[in-house]
């Protein structure tokens, strides 16, 4: 049998594991590119039920099988990904008072120290993508786009509750 692969799939086809192999799930991801196909079972053959077309989107993995993983999105969407599709880059959504039920209007204060009434640098918009530099469970230190602050981490959709991340 042979196998004839390009780009990402290679990759995959050689059994390449996302983000960090050696955390189980659940954990979080980013995704590599602006074009990721969300398939309904693991494998090129089920229907793609959806397509990202947001670069360094955060994402849940739930499951693995083989070199796919079933992802979660910030809206609750299931499905199932190259595993070579995905990065171990930690992003965050900012999401504001409430993960499940965003305002598109709510804002979310980035700090410059990880207080409550340390300066406010910045009003970030709910959606807005964040890049994590670290977590401390409480507060994490993200950077968008140059500029760098602190939002507290119930405010992000892209970490696990008291998650710490170095």
């Amino acid at each position: 049998m042979a196998l004839c692969c390009t780009g990402p799939s290679l990759l995959c086809a050689q059994g390449a594991r996302p983000a960090d192999a050696r955390a189980p799930a659940p954990r979080f991801a980013s995704l590599k590119s602006d074009q990721v196909q969300l398939h309904d079972g693991p494998g090129a053959e089920f229907p793609v039920a959806w397509v990202f077309r947001r670069a360094g989107l955060p994402v849940e993995i739930t499951r693995e099988a083989d070199a796919w993983c079933e992802v979660r999105d910030s809206e609750g969407a299931t499905g199932w990904v190259w595993a070579s599709a995905l990065s171990r880059r930690r992003t965050a959504l900012v999401v504001g008072h409430r993960k499940a039920e965003q305002s598109p209007k709510e804002t979310v204060p980035l700090r410059d120290d990880d207080r409550a009434n340390a300066l406010t640098i910045a009003n970030l918009e709910a959606g807005v993508l964040a890049s994590i530099i670290d977590c401390d469970g409480s507060w994490c230190r993200v950077s968008v786009g140059n500029i760098r602050g602190y939002v507290e981490q119930g405010k992000l959709w892209g970490t696990l509750q008291g998650e710490v991340i170095r």
